[in-house]
């Protein structure tokens, strides 16, 4: 990324799940992007993240990917917690009205082939050293293979580079939060027992479990024993996971050959800002939550959703830079959500005394019995349920999300592939200066008579209940370009 092409080039540091989601997008949209990674080229059959929330299938979806994951994973309609609390999501209005049980390493693998077919150039074995920042760009400081130390010029920066970022600590941010609970065992496991439901999870006394299949034959545990608190690298039997197993949901399902165990503490952190200057983060490099309600995948990747069209009009000319500021405002607050809930559900987990067991019985009563609040806490923690705010006298539609809407052509998440903008209206309008690379127009398949511009991220850009071709070009002009 030397030379002339830096000046619109961007470096990912990080090829996780939110890093190859974004480095694909701003390929695909021209964007010339290298995507560093200290670990060697291979996909980890360790996964930590096991399921793919409504919103991020979503977004999957206008990516193309979303039906294969569909038949590589195992759709489950409830999620049930605490025995007694089930949180419903056939209801959910999506087309993902599911969540899908699939290892993280599913879908990183669909996720680097788009990457390197829109021409990703990736340098594994390769560690940011230093980042330094002036007014046209970013200078990154890396040592590859052999030790080899290299300077890379970029227009931007985007570290999702984990919970232990080296961008992040490049730019001096800090990282604050907590350990929310130590001692957590992991393990993959073959069963002799097959459990009767999908995801089996119980939190009983003093202890909680959750199991969940890999679809090759192994099930990862992951289990906390509230009388067994160790430091990470105290070792670990096949013994101690299915005596806490036990204690959780009452059997160990026949355990045996377990191929990896390993413990962990679960922390609750964000970093106050998701950008300085010209470099971002996003994923876990930006906020950590505990792995309830399975959010954190899901989060990053929405966060990686939302910067990539960002960073592709700006570096491509159609935007002016002050757009990037969105970023923060838009994703932090949801990072911010995402760590009460999960954090919410783990405490409820963990509850001991008698006040917080009657809270948790109370909750998870109100929950099954009153609708609206169960339906709430399903949209938060599928994703669907968030909005970005709005500037003063926007249109009411203007930062919700776009369902898979009915177009006369096909859908919206069909239609909105390649990163391009949607202009939906109810009558068609001749003569628009458009780029059909970047926006596509379109028509609602049914008498709707609202004018819509649909992000690339699937969220209203603007909206007129009645617009005609003028009012359309000045949207156009002030989002589009």
């Amino acid at each position: 990324m030397n030379g002339t092409a830096s000046h619109r080039s961007v470096l990912v540091v990080g090829a996780g799940p939110a890093g190859l989601l974004l480095a694909g997008d701003l390929a695909e949209a021209g964007v010339p992007v290298t995507l560093v990674e200290k670990r060697p080229h291979r996909i980890s059959n360790l996964s930590r993240a096991f399921v793919l929330h409504a919103r991020t299938l979503e977004q999957l979806d206008t990516r193309g990917l979303a039906d294969e994951l569909e038949r590589a994973g195992r759709p489950l309609d409830r999620l049930r917690l605490f025995g007694r609390l089930t949180v419903e999501l056939g209801t959910l209005p999506s087309r993902f009205n599911h969540l899908l049980v699939i290892p993280q390493y599913e879908v990183e693998k669909a996720l680097y082939r788009r990457a390197v077919e829109a021409g990703v150039d990736f340098r594994h074995e390769t560690e940011l050293t230093g980042l330094a920042q002036d007014a046209d760009g970013v200078t990154a400081e890396v040592r590859g293979p052999g030790g080899v130390v290299e300077s890379l010029r970029a227009a931007y920066v985007v570290g999702t580079d984990g919970m232990r970022s080296a961008v992040r600590d490049a730019i001096g941010l800090p990282f604050p939060g907590r350990s929310v609970i130590r001692s957590v065992v992991l393990a993959d496991v073959r069963l002799a027992e097959e459990p009767e439901t999908l995801l089996t999870v119980d939190a009983v006394g003093d202890a909680f479990a959750f199991l969940a299949p890999f679809g090759d034959g192994y099930y990862r545990v992951i289990a906390w024993n509230r009388a067994r608190d160790v430091a990470d690298g105290e070792p670990l039997g096949l013994d101690e996971v299915k005596e806490v197993t036990r204690l959780a949901l009452g059997r160990d399902y026949g355990m045996h050959d377990a191929r990896w165990m390993s413990r962990f503490h679960s922390d609750e952190r964000q970093a106050p800002a998701y950008r300085v200057g010209r470099v971002f983060l996003a994923g876990d490099a930006a906020h950590v939550h505990t792995p309830a309600g399975g959010q954190g995948m899901n989060t990053g990747l929405q966060d990686a959703a939302n910067l990539s069209w960002k960073l592709a009009q700006v570096v491509g000319g159609h935007a002016d830079p002050a757009l990037l500021d969105s970023y923060q405002a838009e994703r932090h607050p949801v990072g911010k959500a995402v760590l009460r809930s999960s954090g919410g559900i783990v405490r409820l987990a963990m509850a001991k005394g008698p006040w917080e067991l009657g809270l948790r019985g109370a909750l998870t009563a109100s929950l099954n019995v009153v609708a609206p609040a169960r339906r709430r806490a399903a949209r938060q923690i599928t994703g669907i349920g968030y909005r970005y705010p709005a500037p003063r006298g926007a249109h009411r539609l203007t930062g919700a999300r776009v369902p898979d809407v009915a177009l006369e052509g096909g859908r919206l998440y069909e239609a909105l592939r390649g990163g391009r903008f949607a202009l939906i209206t109810p009558e068609p309008h001749a003569g628009l200066s458009t780029d059909k690379d970047r926006l596509t127009v379109e028509r609602w398949a049914g008498g709707r008579g609202t004018t819509l511009l649909v992000r690339p991220d699937g969220y209203v850009a603007w909206a007129a209940e009645s617009a005609d071709a003028a009012a359309i070009e000045d949207a156009l002009a002030r989002h589009v370009r």
